[in-house]
């Protein structure tokens, strides 16, 4: 009662000030405060103070049936006789609502309002509420809805209004609806709210616009770690890692201290470049401010060490942690199988659930790499198991990794078993196919998927290429192979990469057509690889031209191995 009355009675300045003392959770804070406002009715007669979360779970669940079907409920607001008469009463079974009840989700005033627009009028704090309540369940398009619907009925937004709904457009990579969003931003006058601009650039850096983002961040009068921990994430997911590096630079040398976000970031951006010693320079740092024992950062240091190739390190760091989750333990086996060390992942995985984690999607990805690495068919049987048993059969990923697993191992039965249940495709689910085809010489039935795939509106890639020239390389298929050659850019607007051309190369080279071959090469655009030579120079000795291969053998020494 006395918070609620200190935020009804303090002014916007010192909302404010409150908000940036809290920091960066004050979203969750006001989400928690929002959940805790009541009316003067009663659902259940007990007091707030004493009102349990059993009782809270049980009005919640009353008022999620009376949305599912508000047809089966009498609408008693208009007869109410006395305030203890219920507002909604079930037809059937008598279960009674109150509108203004103390135990009511903060949603329900305004789910009603969503129902029947202008029939209850609705505070800034419910419409945020509902707002927020939508923004995190990733329901964009109900999110923009009641945004939309709020103004239309009068309801002006404020700084805690644009923070979730530039949240569910990031989550979206709704960029356009946040273009827009953010003119409005700009008239209000909010962009100068740290924690709006921060939202701007998280939005604009996930939908992929950097230079938006950092437009947004030259322009805030005040930053705060928040807003640099925005930044150098936002540069990584972009692809600048060298840039995120030196954003993390800047913002030491600014006096800005950093936190275990702040890390993660530093510790991805040096994983995505292989960036090693300046890895171990951060790990340094992190232990100098005490977060190496923060699980998330002992994740993120097992990840860059792992993707730097220094495996030990990563161990070490995993043996120091007092507790390992799913993750910690998953790039461990990650790390492994990149190493190339894919029995010791497989055995990671066993002592992992002799200690009661259970693996994750991503877990079993890893998992079957390792399979598909050591051919471990079996192995990789046992691992389907699990899946079935956890429940992610149904992921894309998990599905793609075991077609992929299949193949390599051998079983295209089973690889198109596991295909042909997939409820949805993507592109690398067909790639994982057509990969297994190509892999074992079955040019006719990877012509036939890719001939099925071009139907369906996937996003075709190079990796489709390279494995349909493959298959056609390793079935004779010289005309379909040159067709889909010149079709790459023609009908795909894709440019060849020198896999692409290698593998032309061997199609014609493996046909005999050794001279066409060597054209094609000539006519590569960018500079020449030692890859599509060495195909030809195998073509060569296939067919006995010794006096080709010679010549082909100086353009290799030349260009290097």
């Amino acid at each position: 009662m006395a918070m609620r009355h200190l935020l009804r009675i303090a002014s916007p300045a010192a909302v404010y000030r409150l908000r940036s003392f809290l920091g960066f959770g004050w979203f969750f804070f006001y989400r928690a405060i929002a959940s805790s406002w009541d009316g003067g009715g009663g659902d259940l007669p007990v007091s707030t103070t004493s009102a349990t979360a059993g009782q809270k779970r049980i009005v919640e669940n009353r008022w999620r049936e009376f949305f599912a079907d508000p047809s089966q409920w009498w609408d008693h607001r208009s007869q109410k006789a006395h305030t203890r008469y219920p507002d909604f009463k079930h037809k059937a079974t008598q279960q009674a609502l109150w509108l203004n009840g103390r135990l009511n989700p903060p949603w329900v005033e305004a789910e009603l309002a969503a129902m029947a627009p202008g029939t209850v009028q609705l505070s800034i704090f419910q419409w945020n509420a509902m707002l927020g309540r939508y923004a995190t369940a990733g329901q964009f398009e109900k999110t923009m809805e009641v945004f939309h619907q709020m103004q239309q009925e009068g309801m002006i937004p404020d700084g805690f209004t644009f923070v979730p709904v530039l949240n569910a457009c990031s989550s979206s990579q709704a960029l356009e609806e946040g273009k827009r969003v953010h003119k409005q931003i700009i008239q209000s006058g909010c962009e100068s709210d740290v924690f709006v601009s921060n939202s701007l650039i998280n939005m604009y850096a996930k939908c992929g616009s950097i230079e938006d983002a950092k437009r947004v961040f030259n322009r805030m009068a005040t930053r705060n770690v928040a807003s640099w921990n925005a930044m150098i994430l936002g540069h990584v997911k972009c692809g600048q890692a060298q840039n995120a590096l030196e954003l993390s630079r800047k913002m030491q040398q600014e006096g800005v201290q950093l936190n275990a976000v702040t890390f993660v970031g530093i510790l991805n951006a040096c994983a995505s470049i292989a960036a090693l010693e300046e890895g171990r320079h951060v790990h340094e740092q992190i232990v100098q401010n005490g977060f190496e024992s923060n699980v998330f950062v002992s994740n993120s240091l097992i990840d860059m060490y792992a993707k730097c190739g220094a495996i030990d390190d990563a161990q070490r760091v995993f043996n120091k942690m007092p507790t390992h989750d799913a993750v910690s333990w998953t790039a461990m086996i990650l790390g492994h199988v990149k190493c190339g060390q894919a029995h010791k992942a497989l055995q990671l995985s066993h002592q992992m659930q002799r200690e009661g984690v259970k693996p994750d999607h991503v877990t079993y990805v890893g998992l079957l790499n390792a399979c598909a690495n050591v051919l471990g068919l079996e192995e990789g049987k046992c691992v389907h198991e699990q899946i079935i048993q956890s429940g992610c059969k149904s992921d894309i990923f998990v599905s793609s990794s075991l077609i992929d697993m299949y193949a390599k191992c051998g079983s295209m039965e089973d690889a198109l078993k596991v295909f042909s249940k997939m409820p949805t495709r993507d592109v690398v689910s067909w790639n994982a196919l057509l990969g297994g085809y190509a892999m074992h010489g079955h040019a006719k039935e990877a012509v036939g998927q890719f001939e099925q795939m071009s139907q369906e509106i996937i996003e075709i890639d190079g990796v489709t290429f390279v494995a349909l020239l493959s298959a056609c390389s390793h079935g004779g298929f010289v005309d379909e192979g040159l067709c889909y050659f010149e079709s790459m850019g023609s009908v795909y607007g894709l440019s060849a990469t020198v896999e692409h051309y290698a593998c032309t190369v061997d199609l014609l080279g493996r046909a005999g057509h050794l001279q066409e071959a060597e054209d094609l090469i000539k006519m590569m655009t960018g500079k020449q690889d030692s890859a599509v030579w060495k195909a030809l120079l195998g073509a060569c000795r296939i067919h006995g031209n010794l006096e080709m291969a010679q010549r082909i053998a100086k353009q290799v020494v030349k260009l290097g191995t």
